[in-house]
């Protein structure tokens, strides 16, 4: 009789499983970003920092993508996948403003409808809502880690002024933001007036 077949380790149900390992990989790259930003940095450190950044965010679709495929989605991932997102996202934005890489109060804009939409989900969640995120949060997702990705590497080579292009890409990410943080609670309050009860 054969033997059951046993589950690699990377597959298991559990936390050390490949999709949260690449998670915690991704939190770990943060503060090696922010390492690279602290002062102002050469080319290569700009190249550096600009190429850890884009293996975080494709990192995120590979894990997303795994952890669908071997069905190991768990709290855990469903919580530590969006900080490590968010944690990378405001680190290279915060970092950039002393550089005077970003202007300040668009980083501030940005983060405030994170705070916003964050509190909302919560707050949905606690009353059993269900809002599903629009196409506008993803074009702005799209357009911010685009232009994130640029102005790390600021500086102009094969003909390209990096900076300029993550400039003029970060407006647009800020334009969807506050587009999508508007449909969020736009979404919340006509769920609330569907499922009010009559008076």
């Amino acid at each position: 009789m054969s033997e059951p077949t046993r589950t690699p380790w990377y597959r298991r149900k559990g936390f050390w499983n490949l999709p949260n390992i690449i998670t915690v990989f991704r939190i770990a790259m943060v503060p090696v970003v922010g390492f690279l930003l602290w002062t102002r940095p050469t080319f290569a450190w700009a190249v550096a920092s600009c190429v850890l950044f884009v293996i975080a965010m494709l990192s995120d679709v590979v894990d997303g993508w795994l952890a669908r495929k071997w069905d190991l989605q768990s709290v855990a991932g469903a919580f530590l996948d969006p900080l490590a997102d968010k944690l990378m996202m405001l680190i290279a934005l915060v970092m950039m403003i002393p550089l005077g890489w970003v202007p300040a109060w668009v980083v501030v804009v940005m983060e405030s409808r994170e705070l916003a939409v964050s509190g909302l989900r919560m707050v949905a969640m606690s009353e059993g809502m269900v809002i599903s995120a629009g196409s506008l949060g993803k074009f702005k997702t799209s357009y911010q880690s685009t232009a994130v990705g640029f102005l790390l590497w600021h500086y102009p080579s094969i003909g390209i002024d990096a900076h300029s292009v993550g400039i003029l890409l970060l407006y647009v990410s800020l334009f969807f933001s506050l587009a999508s943080g508007a449909e969020y609670f736009w979404g919340f309050y006509q769920y609330g007036k569907r499922t009010r009860p009559p008076s």
